[in-house]
């Protein structure tokens, strides 16, 4: 890289670049949202006479419907197409099938190791569904989204952990900026002591000698780690050499480290343990006496006085549900497809939100060599590659066994590719990258399973897709009540793809409902 200029430096390495890098992150899940303390719904005890909700599908939103109108006194029906509760909150272990539309996986793991294709991470600030792991008792354990040691990796041979990636960018810019400051050409005009100030900031922040450079030496190495570790006695370490101010730029190095500063991917976040399906248990355990499995549904339709809802069993009987209000959790791609005689509005816009195509890869490998032989202890790494991110276990740390990593979560048009692969081409595919970051990958390979969430007959999609227009022109009518009928899930939500979306939404639909009860009486 040659004559860039300290204006278009500045503009490259600045906030702006590193966040505007993350464009597609925060306008797939809305990552800027910050929802606000949850607090229980408080209902008014209507469901004391007699009313019943007829809630359309057993994932979260579902089941925390069913569980707090059930508290409240509602009659309560759930009908869910599948035969299992939890919607896309999955955990994958040994002798589970995968089917796709097109395919079928076995999958093949060790005693107690597993891999969540769907939710995988639960922020300390989804207070929403963190009132419901107190309630229920859920036992969670740290998962170390941010690690100082996970890898950067750049097809053009750049491999370097993130904590000395972040060494070099801060002092990169500070050296910059302080040689600006020292000959006083900064843009801006500087009072002596504001000079002043900005160089002792730039030496201390970017870790610069006297002369303002960022040089490689035991100041630098403390920060982005060393060739060779101090040691005792004698030994004072081998200080690593910072990369090159080309060299930070060329790799867009920011681009990767901008996920640490937003809100959403913060510390501290969780996940339960063994295995996000735990969530999913919980709630079914307090809902399943309302659950109904195996109930497709057909048709709903609702008239001045109740809901109606048609649907198939296992045996492909057609039989019919009733109810005062229904709650309808289904994800678009499916309810698009389903006969609705609800509201026209409502009925023309679910077809126009889009969902993501989303394609994970959980891999496992013979033994955690991303912990014994490079200290990284969970984390996420990500490289350049298509496959854009892969993240080690947060359990069973320092095991001597074998290990399940996510080789590869993916969305958009590579999300897309990896689903019109077999499952055995995706896992080779992802394999091959997993590789080029980690070169013991090929060696320690041992099976794995993938999911492509659009191939998944009963989802249609990874989560949905939301633009400033589409939540203009469309969003407020798929938030609105229909009369009888109100749909939830995280597409009715500003946290989309997030299981707090869920719980949100479904929370805004029982209170809806319970209040229109209340000014009936």
């Amino acid at each position: 890289m040659t004559g860039i200029s300290r204006k278009s430096f500045l503009q490259a390495v600045g906030l702006t670049a590193g966040l505007g890098a993350m464009t597609q992150i925060m306008g797939t899940m809305d990552a800027q949202a910050a929802p606000p303390l949850f607090q229980a719904p408080t209902l008014n005890g209507a469901g004391g006479e007699g009313r019943k909700v007829l809630i359309l599908g057993a994932g979260i939103a579902g089941m925390m419907a069913a569980y707090e109108m059930s508290k409240a006194g509602y009659e309560v029906e759930v009908l869910e197409a599948t035969e299992r509760s939890g919607g896309r909150i999955i955990t994958l272990r040994d002798g589970d099938r995968v089917e796709e539309t097109g395919s079928t996986q076995t999958v093949r793991m060790d005693r107690g190791l597993y891999f969540n294709p769907g939710p995988w991470r639960i922020p300390y600030h989804h207070t929403g569904l963190l009132h419901y792991v107190r309630e229920f008792g859920i036992p969670l354990e740290v998962f170390p989204m941010i690690n100082q040691n996970a890898l950067i990796h750049r097809q053009s041979g750049i491999r370097v952990s993130q904590g000395a990636a972040r060494a070099d960018l801060q002092g990169r810019i500070a050296e910059v900026l302080a040689q600006a400051a020292a000959s006083g050409r900064l843009d801006a005009e500087l009072s002596a002591e504001d000079r002043e100030k900005i160089l002792v900031a730039m030496r201390e922040w970017g870790v610069l000698d006297t002369r303002n450079r960022y040089v490689r030496g035991p100041a630098t190495s403390a920060f982005r780690g060393w060739d060779e570790d101090p040691g005792a006695r004698l030994n004072a370490g081998v200080p690593s050499a910072p990369l090159t101010r080309d060299q930070v730029l060329d790799a867009r190095l920011w681009q990767s480290l901008a996920t640490e500063q937003m809100y959403t991917f913060q510390s501290t976040m969780w996940q339960p343990v063994g295995g996000m399906d735990m969530i999913a248990k919980a709630f079914e355990k307090h809902t399943k006496q309302f659950i109904r499995h195996g109930a497709k549904v057909i048709s709903l339709s609702q008239d001045d006085n109740q809901v109606t809802a048609v649907w198939e069993d296992a045996n492909g009987n057609r039989k019919q549900s009733t109810g005062d209000v229904s709650i309808v959790t289904i994800p678009l791609p499916v309810l698009k497809n389903i006969d609705l005689s609800i509201s026209p509005e409502l009925e023309r816009v679910i077809p126009q939100v889009p969902y993501d195509t989303v394609t994970k890869v959980g891999i496992q490998y013979k033994r955690r060599f991303w912990e014994q032989d490079e200290h990284i202890y969970g984390g996420v790494s990500y490289t350049d590659q298509a496959m854009g991110q892969m993240s080690y276990p947060a359990d069973r740390m320092f095991s001597a066994g074998k290990g399940v990593v996510l080789g590869a979560y993916t969305f958009g048009d590579y999300g897309k590719k990896l689903g019109d692969m077999t499952p055995e081409q995706r896992l080779q595919e992802i394999l091959a990258q997993n590789d080029k970051i980690h070169p013991q990958a090929a060696k320690e390979f041992d099976g794995g399973v993938s999911l492509s969430w659009h191939n998944i007959p009963w989802v249609g999609g990874g989560y949905s897709l939301w633009n400033d227009e589409r939540r203009k022109s469309i969003y407020p009518t798929i938030s609105a009540r229909h009369n009888r009928v109100m749909l939830a899930g995280e597409h009715t939500s500003y946290l989309p793809g997030w299981m707090e979306g869920s719980v949100r939404s479904a929370q805004t639909a029982i209170e809806e409902f319970d209040r229109m009860f209340a000014a009936q009486r």
